[in-house]
């Protein structure tokens, strides 16, 4: 079974697929979406969307994991990240794949076995779980691999 993570983001969109077998997984490929900040709020939404669609058509998921938004102080960010999340929750919905949803106390908790751990920390465990050279980079591609590797935990893999 294919399954990709996400953290959507208006200037950047990382993402991981990962593939389960059994009680393994493991990585098929990783990258970003990048938009410029140079372009307006429309069509940056709109790259997010169709290269989400070409990526679900590609991979051909069954399923999508995805980080809960939560509370930003700046409202203006967190605006704008839930619009990235709702086109990339679209595009999962017209492409069939069944999105799974995860708070961050839920990532950090099943990547490195704290709730409490920090980012550098998830980072580290997401690239020894997945047996990679380095910690994928920009760290939203490490945090949308952090969510798949936390939704095949809760699914029984791994």
């Amino acid at each position: 079974m294919i399954i990709i993570g996400l953290d959507p983001g208006i200037a950047i969109t990382g993402y991981g697929v990962l593939s389960l077998e059994g009680t393994s997984y493991h990585v098929k490929t990783f990258d970003c979406i990048n938009t410029s900040s140079k372009l307006p709020l429309t069509l940056r939404l709109q790259k997010i969307y169709h290269e989400l669609c070409n990526l679900f058509e590609q991979w051909q998921p069954a399923e999508l994991a995805v980080e809960q938004l939560f509370f930003n102080k700046n409202v203006k960010t967190a605006l704008m990240v839930g619009q990235a999340r709702g086109v990339s929750l679209l595009a999962a919905a017209q492409a069939g794949v069944q999105v799974f949803e995860y708070t961050p106390l839920q990532v950090k908790q099943s990547v490195t076995g704290s709730g409490r751990a920090d980012k550098q920390q998830v980072q580290y465990m997401v690239r020894a779980v997945l047996g990679l050279p380095e910690v994928p980079k920009p760290d939203d591609v490490a945090d949308a691999l952090g969510v798949a590797i936390c939704h095949c935990h809760m699914r029984g893999g791994g």
